[in-house]
Order: C-alpha cells, then structure tokens, then sequence
C-alpha cells in the first residue's frame, strides 16, 4: 500500500529515517568542524515524526525567536527543509566565523547573516547526501532563504505549503558540542518531502510497503 500521509509509515520506515538522521546529523557535526576549523562532537540525534503545533512547542513556543533558513528540495526527491537555530547557537557561529563578539541588542549584521545562511546551506547538504547515498536518488538543494522571527510566524510557511499534504513532518533535534557541556548548542532541522517523495524514498530502501 502506497503512502498516503505521514501517519501511514510503520515502525520500520521510521527507523529507517532515524538511521538517515543518524547520517545526517554525523555528515553536519563533520562540515561544522570544517567550517568553524574545530573539533566539533555530536550527541544521538533526536529524530520524531510531529505535528506542527507540537514542533512550535518544542522550539519554546510560538513567540521564540529564532533563525530560519529554508531551502526546496528538488529532483528525485520533492519537498522542503529548514534549519532553526536558537541565540546560543547563533552567537557560536557568529563569534566562530566573524571573529567577532556577538551583541545581542546590534543583532545580526549582513556579513553575520551571509554566513548564517552558508552555514544552513553546507548542513542542509549533509542530509541531503544521507538521503541520496543510502537511496541512489538524486536530489537538489535551492539557494537558502534566511529569515529571524518568531517561531509560530516562520512554521507558517511549511504549514500553509503543505496544508493538504501532511499535518505532520519529520522533525531532528542536534546537539553540538565543541568542548563541554557548557558549549552545548542545539539545531532543529525540519524535513518535509512531500508524500510521494516519501513513499520513492522507502521504496529505494525496500520498505515500500506500509502496514497501517
């Protein structure tokens, strides 16, 4: 039986996604490293399947703030992803890749969003290349859009986008650790192919079949 939504997938697909995740996640600990030109260390990935109220509530609510960066999935593999970084981990990036003290009240310049937005691009590029390794799909990236707002406000677009496909999307929590716990910083990436994608992907895996 072909899938027909999110809710259709059965244990063994869902695994399935949280082995892509595991990949994924390692593949952006890796470019992270490269990027900021240290060691970079990665806790297990927290990898669930929500709705989009559950995702707002799980960011901190719809009135946090955040840092969006979307990007279409394209090829194979239809859809969109998007990257959602909270203070703690723009301000690494910032101070990492700018050199610069992070002030929260001057916010983010241009060059501070520029390299935001390459950041997303290179990590959104490590799960797409999980995806594509573990399936044989060729799959493209769109240049990234960068937007700061409110949590409720940047969910908007995936839940409009998607509002007569699915309710619900895949949803990974990332840890990222450059020496100790008082480094720690989270990334949130939302994966949302659309249901046909899904079903092509599961099927590249041989777990095409979903038993609901």
């Amino acid at each position: 039986m072909a899938l027909k939504k999110y809710d259709d997938l059965n244990d063994m697909q869902i695994d399935a996604l949280r082995e892509i995740g595991n990949i994924g996640s390692g593949n952006a600990a890796t470019s992270l490293a490269d990027m900021l030109s240290k060691p970079v260390d990665i806790g297990v990935p927290k990898i669930e399947i929500l709705d989009y109220d559950d995702v707002v509530k799980s960011l901190g609510g719809p009135e946090q703030l955040l840092v969006g960066i979307l990007l279409s999935l394209t090829g194979d593999v239809q859809g969109m992803m998007m990257f959602l970084l909270q203070k703690d981990f723009v301000k690494m990036l910032v101070e990492n890749l700018i050199g610069e003290p992070f002030d929260e009240e001057k916010g983010l310049d241009e060059m501070s969003l520029s390299a935001i937005q390459e950041v997303g691009n290179i990590m959104a590029a490590s799960y797409v290349n999980a995806i594509a390794s573990m399936t044989g799909l060729d799959i493209n990236i769109s240049v990234p859009s960068l937007s700061v707002d409110m949590a409720g406000a940047i969910l908007s677009t995936p839940a409009i986008y998607y509002a007569n496909i699915s309710d619900k999307i895949i949803f990974i929590q990332d840890e990222f650790n450059q020496t100790n716990k008082e480094n720690e910083v989270t990334s949130h990436i939302l994966l949302i192919p659309e249901v046909d994608s899904l079903q092509k992907i599961m099927e590249c895996l041989g777990l095409g079949e979903s038993f609901t």
